[in-house]
């Protein structure tokens, strides 16, 4: 869906949206046990079906949402990486794995593998590759 005809759409059923809006806002406000959810789902729902957005237009939004805010943490991660290098400290295991820790951020991993497990403010990013960045952080924390 185009923003410029969702923008027109907003406009032209702007009334339809603002009672949407109080009825959800007294709803929330007055009703106090699941009934409540159940109403705010029901209300949503009518409002993105009569204003002709699909599933998929949702689950697009939805994953785009997601995909950006995995890249923004990923790369506040990298970053982190680089400013907290000296800080560092490397742990060796009793089975041959290493954990690297700094205030924000934990690598998990085993030496001569290829990926890494990555925590970020205590977030699991999942397993990455080895980058340029990431074998520096661990040179310098073996280093210390």
């Amino acid at each position: 869906m185009d923003m410029n005809m969702l923008f027109e759409f907003l406009q032209q059923n702007w009334l339809i949206f603002l009672i949407a809006l109080i009825i959800l806002l007294v709803v929330i406000n007055v009703v106090k046990t699941m009934v409540k959810w159940a109403l705010v789902i029901v209300i949503v729902a009518a409002v993105a079906v009569y204003s002709g957005i699909s599933w998929n237009d949702i689950n697009q939004v939805v994953t785009t949402v997601k995909d950006e805010t995995v890249q923004k943490l990923q790369d506040q991660a990298l970053q982190a990486m680089i400013d907290e290098a000296k800080k560092a400290t490397y742990e060796v295991q009793a089975d041959g794995s290493f954990i690297i820790k700094t205030d924000n951020i934990e690598l998990k991993g085993t030496e001569g593998s290829s990926k890494v497990e990555v925590s970020f403010k205590g977030v699991s990013l999942g397993k990455w590759e080895i980058n340029d960045t990431i074998k520096t952080f661990m040179d310098t924390a073996k280093q210390r």
